[in-house]
């Protein structure tokens, strides 16, 4: 830095001595000062980065199903950056940041909701996000296995429970239609020993009349056929 500021204050001097004004040599610019000169470096101006915005990860954004509930979505990825008051159904996750060593962050997650249910997932605008790390995949993979498992899992045991189903109401039909049956072996049975029994009430007093007839018949012929002296 001394050589430099020699460098420059000598130039008016050299050039009072000179019959003519010199013209200026051309100065090296500000970012090529280590190249004229080795050693020497100007300080450079710090940026702070600006982060404004929802800050979120795309390994916890993958993790977002629909039909979760709005405490499971906070839970997950933390509150929206913007709520309209007038349309609760959407949730706006926005990022704008400035960085000073890398590139800008931009980007937007839109949820929407079914009064307390989310409904639909649009990740159309977060393409700025970083990929997942390989820890992350690996995470990631084990999660969709799992996922898949537990799937593959509730429809068998939905499977299960429907067969169950279906045979306890198959049984419990045979049972009805034998109960049915029975009741209906019980009434007939019931019925026909009704109907003999009313036959053979109706032949006894049948039976009866006719032999009450016959005897008043052979009395009647009896007390036609007796003699005079006995009357």
């Amino acid at each position: 830095m001394n050589k430099l500021t020699l460098i420059v204050f000598s130039l008016p001097f050299l050039s009072a001595c000179s019959p003519s004004m010199p013209e200026l040599p051309d100065l090296p610019s500000l970012s090529d000062i280590s190249k004229v000169i080795p050693g020497v470096y100007l300080p450079v101006v710090y940026k702070a980065d600006i982060h404004q915005g929802s800050v979120l990860e795309r390994f916890k954004i993958n993790q977002l199903k629909v039909d979760m509930s709005k405490a499971q979505v906070q839970d997950l990825i933390g509150s929206p950056s913007i709520i309209d008051p007038f349309h609760d159904n959407q949730w706006d996750y926005i990022n704008h940041s400035t960085l000073h060593q890398t590139d800008d962050i931009r980007y937007r997650l839109v949820l929407k909701f079914d009064g307390d249910t989310l409904t639909d997932i649009n990740t159309a605008g977060i393409d700025s996000l970083s990929q997942l790390t390989d820890k992350e995949k690996i995470l990631e993979d084990k999660r969709i296995a799992d996922e898949k498992a537990a799937a593959e899992a509730k429809v068998l045991e939905e499977k299960r429970i429907a067969d169950e189903k279906a045979a306890a109401e198959a049984k419990a039909e045979a049972e009805a239609e034998a109960e049915a049956e029975r009741i209906a072996q019980e009434i007939a049975a019931a019925e026909a020993a009704a109907a003999e029994a009313k036959t053979l009430e109706e032949k006894r007093i049948a039976d009866e009349k006719a032999a009450a007839e016959a005897k008043a018949e052979a009395e009647r012929i009896l007390e036609a056929n007796k003699p005079w002296y006995q009357f």
